[in-house]
């Protein structure tokens, strides 16, 4: 089975929290890493995300620890979105 990572960024503008967290991230710049496997459909290639992490903090602070976080897309996405609705 193949897997691949893609990575992108998620930017915040205000404060945010997933249901995964235990308090409020700040607003910022947000790696995040999406796992996917290769599947065939119908002699085609295609790719199904199997897990998504956020990695802790937002990028440029310089904290003690970094945390990768898995979380789930969809929620993600609505935190997003409503993070683009507020500003």
């Amino acid at each position: 089975m193949t897997i691949r990572t893609t990575q992108t960024v998620a930017r915040f503008s205000s404060p945010f929290l997933l249901p995964s967290f235990d308090a409020p991230q700040p607003a910022g710049d947000y790696r995040v890493d999406q796992d996917e496997e290769l599947i065939e459909v119908f002699s085609r290639l295609a790719w199904r995300r199997v897990s998504a992490f956020i990695h802790l903090p937002a990028i440029g602070m310089n904290p003690q620890t970094y945390q990768m976080v898995p979380i789930d897309p969809a929620e993600l996405e609505a935190a997003l979105e409503k993070d683009h609705q507020q500003s």
